[in-house]
C-alpha cells in the first residue's frame, strides 16, 4: 500500500481546519469515510498523526514532519494537472514535425504560420529529409507527424499510416524576365539548360529517371543544389529546373510553365503513427495540415489546376 493522494488531501485539511467535522464539510466528504482515509494514512505509516482531543485535533510529531512534504506532494499534482489541461488548451505543447525540403518551402512554411498563430506557446521542431528517413524516424517515435512525398511506392513501414494529401504537377520554372512559353514537353525541356538538384533528392531521382526512360539527355548547367541555391540560381537566369508547384507561390523572380508529354506528378501524404494516439498539439497540427491544402487547392486558386486536393475520409 502507498500514500493516496485523497489521504494527503485530507490529512492536509484537518491539520489546516484542527477539526474533523469541519474537514469534511470542507472537503464535501461524510466524515466517516474522512476518518477511515486518516486511520488508513496512519495504518501505512505506522504511527499516528494526529492528538484527538474532545475540541479538536493538534499534529503529533509525525504529523508536522509530513505536513509539508503532504503540501509539496499536493502542489506538484496540481501542478501537474494544470499543466496537462494546458496542453489540452493548446498553450503548451511539442510537435516534431518531418517534411522534404522542397515541402518545407511551401506547404510547411504556410502550415507553421498558422499554426504558430493559433498556437504561440506550443514549440515547433522541424526535421527535413527523405521520405524515407522521415517514415523510419516517426516509427522510431523522434517525430510526431511527417509529411512524405510518393510516386507508385510506399516508404511505409508497420505501425505507420499514409494519408493521401494533395496530388501536384511537377512544373518547370525560369527566371521571370526570361518570356518562357506556357509549357514544354520533355523533350524541349531536355534541350534547356538546366540547374539540377542534389541527387540525393527525390525529385531529382524522378526527373532522372523520365528522361531516361524517354531516351533523353537533359542537359546540366549547373548541378548539385540545394532547395534554395537551385531556385536562385533560376531567378539568375542560370538556368531552369524541375520543382514542385507550390514552390513557385510567392516567389515573384520565377514563372513557370506547365511540363507536358508527359506531365509528371507527385503525391504528397500526411504519415502518422497508427498505433499511438497523437498529443493534443499534433492532432492540432493534423486539422492544420488539412486546412492549409484545402484553402491551396481550393476552385480558382493560383495552384487549383496543378494541384488537386485528395479526398479525406
Amino acid at each position: 500500500m502507498t500514500m493516496k493522494l485523497d489521504q494527503l488531501r485530507s490529512f492536509e485539511m484537518v491539520a489546516r481546519v484542527g477539526h474533523f467535522t469541519r474537514a469534511a464539510e470542507q472537503l464535501y466528504l461524510a466524515q466517516p469515510s474522512l476518518s477511515r482515509q486518516i486511520a488508513a494514512l496512519e495504518a501505512h505509516l505506522g504511527t499516528a498523526l494526529f492528538d484527538r482531543r474532545p475540541a479538536g485535533v493538534t499534529l503529533t510529531n509525525a504529523g508536522e514532519l509530513l505536513l509539508p512534504i503532504a503540501r509539496r506532494m499536493l502542489g506538484d499534482a496540481q501542478a501537474a494537472q494544470d499543466q496537462i489541461l494546458e496542453l489540452a488548451g493548446l498553450r503548451r505543447g511539442r510537435v516534431r514535425l518531418g517534411a522534404p525540403p522542397t515541402l518545407c518551402v511551401s506547404l510547411v512554411a504556410d502550415v507553421l504560420a498558422a499554426f504558430r498563430r493559433a498556437h504561440p506557446g506550443v514549440e515547433l521542431h522541424i526535421t527535413e529529409g527523405g521520405s524515407r528517413f522521415l517514415v523510419e524516424a516517426l516509427n522510431e517515435s523522434t517525430l510526431d507527424l511527417a509529411l512524405v512525398v510518393t510516386r507508385g511506392t510506399d516508404p511505409s513501414v508497420p505501425g505507420t499510416e499514409l494519408v493521401p494529401l494533395l496530388s501536384e504537377e511537377l512544373v518547370v520554372i525560369s527566371a521571370a524576365t526570361s518570356g518562357s512559353p506556357e509549357e514544354f514537353t520533355l523533350e524541349e525541356l531536355a534541350r534547356m539548360p538546366q540547374v539540377a538538384f542534389n541527387r540525393s533528392y527525390e525529385l531529382r531521382v524522378a526527373t532522372d529517371a523520365a528522361f531516361s526512360a524517354a531516351g533523353f539527355e537533359p542537359l546540366i548547367a549547373v548541378e548539385g543544389g540545394e532547395m534554395d541555391a537551385v531556385l536562385r540560381f533560376v531567378e539568375r537566369g542560370l538556368g531552369v529546373a524541375v520543382v514542385p508547384a507550390m514552390v513557385v507561390i510567392d516567389r515573384p523572380g520565377l514563372r513557370s510553365a506547365r511540363l507536358v508529354r508527359p506531365s509528371l506528378t507527385r503525391t504528397v501524404n500526411l504519415a502518422r503513427r497508427n498505433d499511438v494516439g497523437p498529443s493534443a498539439a499534433a492532432a492540432a497540427m493534423q486539422q492544420f495540415i488539412f486546412a492549409t491544402v484545402d484553402r491551396l487547392a481550393a476552385p480558382g486558386t493560383e495552384l487549383s489546376r496543378l494541384v488537386t486536393a485528395a479526398p479525406l475520409d
